[in-house]
């Protein structure tokens, strides 16, 4: 499957403005690509609680998964902090083993500073020794 690096970039970042983080300061977008080629974006919302909260790239995933996909090739993030410039922004511990769940070592994940300017990597590089069942 080809994937558009640049694309689910610019649709992360958009999917950012979507956030609800008025406690961090920190959005975060995400767009998920299923294998059969739709996308699912994702922004973060969190609570005054903290734990309840849910990061973008878990939003995504479960919007997929809500609509019956569970087969999925990549994912692009991208945040910043409200007052800062954006850098590089991967998925965090818990997000990883989400991912886990319905990914192979293989997928992809964009961490994305702007539509062209990101990194590659794929899922077993960052979630080394996962654990499945």
């Amino acid at each position: 499957m080809k994937i558009d690096y640049e694309q689910l970039a610019k649709m992360a970042i958009d999917a950012k403005q979507m956030s609800y983080s008025p406690y961090s300061q920190f959005s975060v977008g995400a767009a998920l690509l299923a294998k059969n080629g739709k996308i699912y974006t994702g922004c973060n919302v969190e609570s005054a609680a903290y734990s309840p909260s849910n990061c973008a790239e878990r939003t995504a995933i479960f919007k997929a998964v809500s609509e019956g996909d569970r087969e999925f090739a990549a994912i692009a993030v991208a945040g910043s902090h409200k007052d800062s410039t954006p850098d590089y922004c991967y998925p965090c511990g818990v997000c990883r083993q989400v991912l886990n769940e319905f990914c192979e070592d293989d997928f992809i994940i964009i961490a994305a500073k702007t539509n062209t300017d990101y990194h590659i990597h794929k899922l077993g590089e960052l979630l080394p020794h996962s654990f499945k069942i």
